[in-house]
């Protein structure tokens, strides 16, 4: 039997009169409705594709029936989200014909893997036919398809602090779902299963350096880690970018994320950023400065904040899935350093 004050302190709960739900340890529920509600309008607004024939752009979103909640049994926590989805595009052709039609996304849920969701993508009644369609349904229903995991990637990291509370330890539970989560190269830490430190323990921290030189002007370089379409093509996974000075970021399906806090076009972008099996909230410091050599740009990062256990997985993570990847990605191959 263990000694007076060296028990489970979620067990408190049973010395409570008044049955006090100690560290969310019983069941609790967060609705998060109309917050998500508002997050896929505006992700899905503007979703934009064009092609030789023409573009096409996410004007509307015409019917949002459904709901969404957060629920934390035991240290373990639940998303449940249920949505039918209408929306109205409109596409416009070289040739300056508009067209309009609708998007029907009947049941996204949880239950669904991405990759299997239903997207019905269709031109409305008397349109005339156009090859738009078929670039809507194509590539329009991949966009689609990525701002909708980008909803849940925001879903399970917005919504989930003060979920699973920190144990008398000083420790936070590590955050689980029912989702079934993939695992592969993406991930840029360590990819440590255990419990990291919650914020307000000291945690040691370094800094490092790197550089790196690109076959490409700064201008096009910077664009490379603002654009949301060319940060999911060097990643090859779903992103969510907001170029402006306190805009998230959230890559490599969502396992680093963070904010812009300033931005130099073409000369220097600083970002807080973080890799998701860091202790809770804590970000390092990114800084990224362009420098332009004629027909190529160096590449200096400045990294404050690190966990001192992260230094050589981060390190690697920056070489491997930025640099390495956006010189494959868009041929700005160099000689490295």
């Amino acid at each position: 039997m263990a000694k007076w004050g060296e028990g489970d302190p979620r067990w408190i709960v049973e010395e409570r009169a008044d049955a006090t739900n100690v560290n969310n340890w019983h069941w609790t529920e967060r609705d998060v409705t109309n917050w998500s509600s508002d997050k896929l309008k505006e992700l899905l607004i503007g979703v934009h594709v064009e092609n030789d024939e023409g573009s096409c752009e996410v004007t509307e979103v015409s019917k949002l029936e459904g709901e969404a909640s957060i629920n934390n049994r035991k240290g373990k926590l639940i998303f449940f989200y249920e949505w039918n989805i209408k929306a109205m595009w409109t596409g416009r052709s070289k040739t300056g014909i508009k067209y309009k039609g609708n998007i029907e996304v009947p049941n996204f849920s949880d239950e669904n893997d991405m990759e299997d969701l239903d997207i019905s993508v269709m031109l409305c009644k008397d349109e005339p036919e156009t090859p738009l369609t078929g670039l809507m349904k194509k590539e329009g229903a991949n966009k689609i398809r990525v701002a909708l995991g980008s909803y849940v990637g925001y879903l399970k990291t917005e919504f989930t602090q003060g979920m699973i509370l920190p144990t008398a330890n000083g420790v936070c539970k590590q955050q689980s779902s029912q989702s079934k989560a993939k695992v592969d190269k993406t991930q840029i830490g360590s990819g440590s299963s255990a419990p990291p430190p919650s914020t307000g323990v000291k945690i040691p921290t370094c800094k490092f350096s790197l550089k790196e030189t690109f076959l490409t002007s700064p201008e096009e370089l910077y664009r490379v880690f603002v654009n949301q379409e060319m940060v999911q093509a060097f990643t090859h996974a779903a992103a969510t970018v907001d170029p402006q000075t306190g805009g998230k970021f959230r890559l490599l399906d969502g396992n680093v994320f963070g904010e812009f806090q300033e931005l130099v076009p073409e000369q220097k972008i600083v970002m807080k950023w973080r890799y998701n099996t860091w202790p809770c909230e804590h970000y390092s410091t990114i800084t990224l400065n362009f420098l332009d050599h004629g027909n190529e740009t160096e590449l200096k990062l400045e990294c404050k904040g690190v966990p001192v256990s992260e230094e050589e997985s981060t390190k690697r993570g920056w070489r491997q899935y930025y640099f390495e990847a956006i010189k494959q990605t868009f041929g700005y191959g160099a000689q490295l350093y």
